[in-house]
């Protein structure tokens, strides 16, 4: 019952959006109250369970979208897009731009989450698309190909990471074993889909994107324009490689569980065990904190904009007041963004709170084949539930853990596998789907036709390239 529940909201979705042209913001609110009161919530329950939604999702995205749209402004108004464009299609030619946005999206993914990755780069695809005539969605999948490719595969991505300490999996086969569907993946999810979406005809948002003319003087210089647009990345990367040396810090619970009170004390008996003195184990660990709270999404893209406010608008010759206008009107101009992905996070909260979840994860635990192809069936059929990837993987390991061990199958394996599951059935309930749809400016057809199809195929290829590994590793 809760599935077919699940069904008749999906419809009245895309109902209320396809037929009717309701506002994707409140199709969602509607849906998530049907769908709550349907699976037996009442409605003060329901309301509970929305706002909660909301709230959760806000905590984690505003500051992102938020900053992630100020730094995207000032490397559009800057010319910074122009200068970076101008100079990849010198060095790849505008036959390779694929390529380019292929490798630069996945260089940039790895360290970073998908949302924030997206925000710091969706400037130059409008840029590219604007400035060399190249349809915008022909950019925009290999961009978010690649992205999905690094957030779900491979270290260190937070999911990764984690189902890798679940499983007890070296991250660094992780990163090795990963890194064998990524080739065949962005080939086939970035290049080859494009090419049936080429003729696409849509157009930068006119809110997020107007057209700028820029005298070849007027432009920054390229080493401002990439320290501005890649210094989130490097702060991101410090992070990476400190989870990468380290391990990943165990969430809030466990560490008061062992008797730890802070990131701080759990880094310094970390060096202790290492057999340093308290005395310098107490200093690098104060070091790893600040180095971690720099490389926090939020952290990093808020000192890039600071970084930019003075690279891209002050050097540039503008005034401070000029410069805070128009980081005024970026902010302005995501507001019905962050209300749809505010709403999906109700919906996905509703879900939750209604015990569909619990529902479905019970279902996926009963399952029985192999190994790698179940943990890939759980983690997709919770991606479905959830809607979050790095939710379904790590939701997904704990259950699987047993089966893993009583199979022998390996576990590095087993993390690639879940990864992949984790990126299929991407639908309403996921932030990724809203901004692909917000960003490029497409329908909710277009939407799933481009976007979960890409999904499906970046999955898929994942699971195959496990299933063609487990013969020789």
């Amino acid at each position: 019952m809760p599935l077919i529940i699940v069904g008749i909201g999906i419809l009245l979705l895309l109902l209320l959006i396809v037929k009717f042209k309701w506002n994707a913001f409140f199709a969602l609110l509607i849906t998530s109250f049907i769908v709550g009161l349907l699976n037996g919530m009442n409605l003060m329950e329901v309301l509970d369970s929305v706002l909660n939604g909301i709230g959760g999702t806000m905590g984690k995205i505003i500051l992102i979208l938020t900053f992630g749209a100020m730094l995207g402004k000032l490397i559009e108004i800057s010319g910074a897009a122009h200068t970076i464009t101008y100079r990849m299609i010198d060095y790849m030619g505008l036959k390779n731009v694929q390529y380019a946005i292929l490798i630069t999206g996945f260089l940039v993914g790895l360290p970073m989450m998908y949302n924030a990755s997206f925000l710091v780069l969706i400037p130059l695809i409008y840029t590219f698309s604007v400035t060399a005539r190249i349809p915008l969605i022909y950019l925009g999948i290999p961009l978010s190909a690649s992205l999905s490719i690094a957030h779900g595969y491979l270290p260190p991505s937070p999911a990764p990471v984690y189902a890798s300490l679940v499983f007890g999996a070296d991250v660094n086969l992780v990163l090795l074993y990963g890194l064998v569907p990524v080739i065949p993946a962005c080939l086939l999810a970035g290049i080859f889909l494009s090419r049936f979406f080429r003729k696409v005809n849509v157009m930068p948002p006119s809110e997020l994107y107007q057209e700028h003319q820029f005298k070849k003087e007027e432009l920054p210089g390229l080493g401002r324009s990439i320290i501005a647009a890649v210094s989130p990345v490097v702060l991101m990367l410090f992070g990476a490689i400190i989870d990468l040396a380290i391990t990943t810090v165990p969430p809030k619970a466990e560490l008061l569980a062992q008797g730890i009170n802070t990131i701080t004390e759990f880094y310094k008996q970390f060096f202790i065990g290492k057999g340093l003195s308290a005395h310098i184990a107490n200093t690098w660990a104060i070091v790893l904190t600040i180095l971690k709270f720099l490389s926090d999404a939020n952290i990093a893209l808020f000192a890039a904009v600071v970084i930019g406010i003075y690279t891209l608008g002050m050097r540039n010759g503008n005034s401070m007041d000029s410069v805070m206008k128009s980081l005024g009107k970026a902010t302005g101009s995501i507001a019905m963004i962050i209300m749809i992905i505010a709403a999906g996070g109700a919906f996905s909260q509703v879900l939750k709170d209604s015990d569909v979840n619990s529902y479905i994860m019970g279902i996926a635990s009963d399952l029985t084949f192999n190994p790698l192809i179940l943990g890939f069936c759980v983690a997709a059929v919770l991606r479905l539930a959830v809607g979050s990837a790095t939710v379904a993987t790590m939701a997904t390991a704990p259950i699987m853990v047993p089966v893993a061990v009583q199979s022998g199958v390996s576990p590095e394996l087993m993390v690639i596998a879940t990864g992949s599951g984790s990126l299929m059935f991407s639908h309403f309930n996921d932030i990724g789907f809203w901004m692909f749809k917000e960003y490029y400016n497409v329908s909710i057809k277009q939407t799933f036709q481009i976007w979960t199809v890409m999904e499906c195929i970046v999955a898929i290829v994942g699971l195959a390239a496990t299933l063609l590994l487990s013969l020789v590793v």
